[in-house]
């Protein structure tokens, strides 16, 4: 006899205001002690494309609504084990392991897909984030 474990349930995480919403996608999704983010842009809480242009502000919004994500599933930076990081200039690497560097500073190092695109859903767009993270 096999006995087939329930299904876990399936949690939408939100911010307010939520960013996402309005194009009928979650931020992410928490599954049991797991939550995968949704790419996360270098908008503001309205929107709106920050640092046109700039790549190092650009990286840096998009780290801050991964980590405002995270948070409201009950999790954090310092927990992600994978990341997927779509730029639309792989010459950029460079400033973004800085940036890993000062927001991923735990051992073991998370896992890392950095892959460069054609574009974004947003022509001013350099550079989205997708994570899975624990949830303590």
């Amino acid at each position: 006899m096999s006995v087939t474990p329930p299904a876990a349930e399936r949690v939408r995480v939100s911010a307010e205001p939520d960013w996402y919403e309005s194009a009928g996608i979650s931020l992410g999704i928490r599954v049991g002690n797991l939550v995968f983010t949704s790419g996360q842009a270098p908008i503001d809480a309205q929107g709106a494309t920050v640092g046109a242009g700039d790549f190092e502000a650009q990286a840096r919004q998009a780290l801050a609504n991964l980590s405002t994500v995270l948070t409201n599933a009950g999790s954090s930076l310092a927990d992600v084990v994978k990341a997927t990081v779509f730029v639309t200039d792989i010459a950029r690497q460079d400033i973004f392991a800085k940036l890993r560097a000062e927001h991923f500073p735990n051992e073991p190092h998370l896992a890392e897909s950095f892959v460069e695109v054609s574009s974004l859903a947003d022509p001013e767009w350099m550079i989205e984030i997708e994570a899975i993270g624990l949830v303590r």
